[in-house]
């Protein structure tokens, strides 16, 4: 019974989010939400931002994502999705010596991982009909940005402080997502 019930709710949950993806309205609504609750998880781990002024790092997000108001939907979808991707691996690796919540950050990989499932069916459909204005030099700075700041947690062998530096980055990154949002209209 309880599998007859657990089946119909994933088929339920698979159709709706197909269904309901294809309205930006509403994904607007729903990515808003989710990364307010993944922001939020961020902050909830602890840091130690004034034991590691010295290990601040500037670490320049791409030009094109500073002048974001170029950006149609198609590309705010993109952006997104690859943001959410890299941020997603990121807090995979090993942050061990944060003191850090396991449960928190399940909790946020699972938001990022609903975040990329609600985008997925319209990033298909963009990709598809090749529909977006953001060139190949943007994903390549984008994914350029992420790899510093592994290669950053990497040479800082994922100490605290480093953890610090790149959660204030991941705490911007979250803020510019959460202006992307805003393109996704209908």
């Amino acid at each position: 019974m309880t599998y007859r019930c657990l089946l119909q709710m994933v088929l339920l949950l698979c159709l709706s989010t197909t269904a309901l993806s294809r309205s930006y309205s509403l994904l607007r609504f729903q990515q808003g939400r989710s990364l307010e609750v993944c922001q939020n998880l961020l902050w909830q781990l602890p840091s130690t931002p004034q034991h590691c002024l010295e290990f601040r790092m500037d670490f320049q997000m791409p030009e094109e994502m500073k002048q974001a108001q170029q950006f149609r939907k198609e590309d705010a979808v993109l952006v997104m999705y690859e943001m959410l991707q890299q941020i997603f691996y990121i807090l995979t690796r090993d942050f061990s010596s944060t003191g850090w919540s396991d449960a928190i950050i399940e909790h946020l990989l699972e938001e990022l991982y609903g975040q990329m499932n609600r985008l997925e069916p319209i990033r298909k459909e963009i990709m598809q009909k090749q529909n977006s204005t953001m060139g190949d030099t943007t994903d390549l700075h984008l994914r350029k940005y992420y790899f510093n700041l592994v290669q950053y947690l990497e040479s800082k062998e994922y100490n605290r402080c480093a953890w610090t530096v790149v959660q204030v980055q991941l705490l911007r990154n979250f803020s510019f997502l959460k202006s992307l949002t805003g393109y996704l209209r209908d």
